[in-house]
Order: C-alpha cells, then sequence, then structure tokens
C-alpha cells in the first residue's frame, strides 16, 4: 500500500527555519522533534537563506513578474495572430 505525500505549507517550513536558526538545537534534533527528515529541513534552510533579501526588496520581485506577464501576454498575441492567418489561409484553399 502507498502512503500519501505530505505537503508543508511555506509557514510551517519557515517556522521550522526560525527555530534552526535561533535555538541551540541542532538540525538533526528539530527535525525529529517535528517528525522530519533532516535533509528535508536543511533544504528549507537553504532556500530560505538563499531569498531572504526578497523579504527586504519585494519591489524588483513584482517588477520582474511584471515583466515576465507582458512577455507572456505578447507571445500569446503573436501566436493568437498566427492560429487566425493560418486559419484564414486554409479557408482560402
Amino acid at each position: 500500500m502507498s502512503t500519501k505525500r505530505k505537503t508543508y505549507s511555506a509557514d510551517f517550513k519557515a517556522k521550522i527555519v526560525l527555530e534552526v536558526l535561533e535555538t541551540e538545537k541542532t538540525l538533526n534534533e528539530i527535525a525529529s522533534k517535528y517528525e522530519l527528515l533532516p535533509a528535508n529541513v536543511k533544504n528549507w534552510k537553504k532556500i530560505f537563506l538563499e531569498n531572504m533579501g526578497l523579504a527586504f526588496d519585494k519591489s524588483a520581485l513584482v517588477k520582474e513578474y511584471k515583466t515576465e506577464i507582458e512577455t507572456l501576454k505578447t507571445d500569446k498575441d503573436n501566436l493568437a495572430k498566427k492560429v487566425g492567418n493560418l486559419i484564414v489561409e486554409k479557408k482560402t484553399f
């Protein structure tokens, strides 16, 4: 029988990582306390530390997403035009 894969919320992961950073307990002790794999906690900590600058510079992240959205909209419009042209060409033949 297969077991269902557990998913954890971002808030829970942040809570665990903060506990690792703030306390004298080892990563393994904290992982055991919450019945987690130490490798998961280590990965969460790594991701947290890599992205902690985003908490103070949200405008850069928002700008990046807006740029990406505009690019995707332009690509979508271009593809819609191509599809429309192909449909018109097919009907004329």
